[in-house]
């Protein structure tokens, strides 16, 4: 009688607490894959020739957005975007030196909503950008490939708080052999690594999301894990075998190599990221090159995929595959070539396009895709909406669940993008409206917000974008009907959004103090600056920019004591 009181005891017990097991486990997990420089160079949206099998799992078992956009196509300003489901006219991001809390100090971040819902936040490899942090977003230290990990003072965002570990690795096989070249902590642009994969940074990051899902499986509370894959970001850095994937003859070429027909010139750039490597002559890039380049991103994509699938593996070998949302995106586009460009930093179609796959499990319409609409900042309030939490407020973004139930939906008309330029000493922004045929860009002067010029491209039956057609009369009705568009979203955009100028009190520091302050920004001690250690905690980015080359008189690209002392005059 006591045996069978005890029993009945002990399963009344396991009943009560199942309503509560039951309510954790409706919580989804979140795995959040964000890949960098990735254009839509996938099977899944159609290359025949690209081997991206692993992404192409992710998409059979999801969704497939072909037009999903970044809000500005550069690194830091996209994830900044993203992660707290903002424009860059409100996150102030426009550039890499400026930290998104500086302008929206309270706001919650992705990770930050979820962390706040119960989950356990994770982030591994590149997600907001490297030096720009948030440890808010956070339950752990952000986790680096490179050996470090990151957390930021809750009270205070600007104080990184660095611990290092051993074992980190390195992207290239050796060193550069000049170390008084400014350009040595470069490698090449390209290299054919006789690394294995895990010894460089994406199969490192790969490897430890892998032991993170074998860690979180046992844990007592749903979890987010942002992983971050940095190929097929310059350099093209990848173990031979994924090169061998690939004839270089059978790679597309460049869809054209000029600029549009009637496109201002300052709507492309110099191509200043890829000439920073040390093996990219200076001028235009040779057929030759631009193969072996292109060669070079394949390969990269197709080894990054690799680290794509070791996680996917894991989650499913854990169980956990049944209960995780999975998003993959690529930050931006890029262009190989195209308009005779490469990278990113444009308002064109092959930098701002960039891959967006959702996966929630049971989903009705798994291994479809959608041509409706999609921009980054979409992300956020999308996430919260699968996994029951509450929508975030104050973001510019819309759930896109109802285009997962019905591929025909559409929550938006119009998709935004943004970049700026300097023109002729003018801070101009250069705002972009895609619909599903047209691409409108007004560029408009930042402070007094007149718009110098425009630019509408037919993406219908001009995909390459070759020709400006924004001059001819029959158009007019369309540029007035996505300037509304513009109009309506940015509320009077370039309106007060010209960078404030601030007191340059640095350039005006006696010699004494700045001869101080150059050690303490020659952060390795080489008697050097580079831009990079010259732009840290500069309280005016756009000047000091253009400060820079005027300092380096003997234009070596990098500042000496001297140079930075003197500014650059004869002392």
């Amino acid at each position: 009688m006591k045996t069978t009181r005890a029993r009945f005891t002990l399963i009344s017990l396991a009943l009560a607490l199942l309503p509560n097991f039951a309510q954790a486990q409706t919580k989804p997990n979140i795995l959040f894959i964000a890949v960098d420089d990735l254009r839509p160079e996938l099977g899944c949206y159609g290359n025949t020739i690209i081997k991206s099998p692993n992404i192409d799992r992710i998409a059979k078992q999801g969704m497939v957005f072909r037009q999903a956009y970044c809000q500005q196509a550069v690194c830091s300003p996209s994830r900044s975007s993203l992660l707290t489901g903002r424009r860059p006219d409100a996150t102030k991001v426009w550039d890499l030196v400026t930290h998104f809390r500086t302008a929206l100090p309270d706001t919650v971040t992705i990770p930050q909503h979820f962390k706040a819902s119960g989950y356990h936040t994770a982030a591994l490899g590149k997600i907001y950008h490297h030096g720009y942090e948030d440890g808010r977003s956070w339950s752990e230290p952000h986790w680096y490939p490179s050996g470090e990990s990151v957390d930021t003072d809750q009270a205070d965002f600007t104080k990184r708080i660095v611990t290092r570990r051993t074992g980190g690795v390195k992207e290239f096989s050796q060193a550069k052999a000049d170390p008084n070249d400014p350009k040595a902590k470069n490698g090449p642009a390209f290299e054919r690594s006789p690394k294995p994969d895990n010894q460089l940074p994406d199969g490192a990051t790969a490897a430890e999301a892998v032991k993170r899902l074998h860690t979180l499986k046992t844990g007592d509370k749903p979890f987010f894990l942002a992983v971050g894959l940095a190929k097929p970001h310059l350099p093209f850095v990848s173990p031979q075998k994924y090169w061998d994937l690939y004839d270089p003859a059978n790679i597309p070429g460049a869809d054209n190599d000029t600029l549009p027909e009637g496109a201002p010139e300052f709507a492309g750039h110099t191509n200043g990221e890829l000439h920073n490597y040390p093996n990219i002559p200076a001028g235009p890039i040779s057929p030759e090159l631009a193969r072996e380049l292109r060669h070079g991103y394949y390969a990269a994509i197709s080894y990054m995929d690799a680290q794509v699938g070791k996680v996917l593996d894991a989650l499913k070998a854990e169980g956990l595959d049944k209960n995780t949302v999975i998003v993959l995106w690529g930050d931006h586009g890029w262009q190989l070539g195209d308009h005779g460009l490469w990278h990113k930093h444009t308002n064109f179609e092959r930098a701002t396009r960039a891959p967006l796959i959702l996966s929630v499990p049971g989903m009705k319409n798994a291994g479809k895709s959608t041509a409706s609409l999609a921009e980054f900042v979409d992300i956020y309030p999308t996430l919260a909406d699968v996994a029951g939490l509450p929508a975030p407020t104050g973001v510019d973004g819309k759930s896109l669940k109802p285009i997962l139930e019905n591929p025909s939906a559409s929550v938006r008309k119009v998709a935004l993008s943004q970049y700026p330029r300097n023109v002729s000493g003018k801070p101009v922004m250069g705002y972009s409206a895609r619909d599903a045929r047209w691409r409108l860009t007004l560029w408009r002067d930042r402070a007094t917000n007149e718009t110098i010029a425009t630019e509408l491209y037919d993406e219908k039956n001009d995909p390459k974008e070759s020709v400006n057609v924004a001059r001819k009369p029959k158009n007019a009705a369309i540029i007035a009907e996505l300037t509304r568009e513009l109009e309506a979203a940015y509320k009077g955009i370039g309106s007060g959004n010209a960078p404030k100028k601030k007191p340059d009190t640095e350039s005006k520091k006696p010699a004494s103090d700045r001869n101080e302050l150059f050690k303490k920004r020659d952060k390795n001690g080489d008697g050097k600056l580079t831009m990079e250690e010259f732009m840290d905690k500069q309280t005016d980015p756009e000047q000091a920019k253009l400060r820079f080359p005027k300092f380096d008189t003997n234009k070596d690209g990098v500042l000496s004591q001297e140079e930075f002392v003197t500014m650059g005059k004869k002392a």
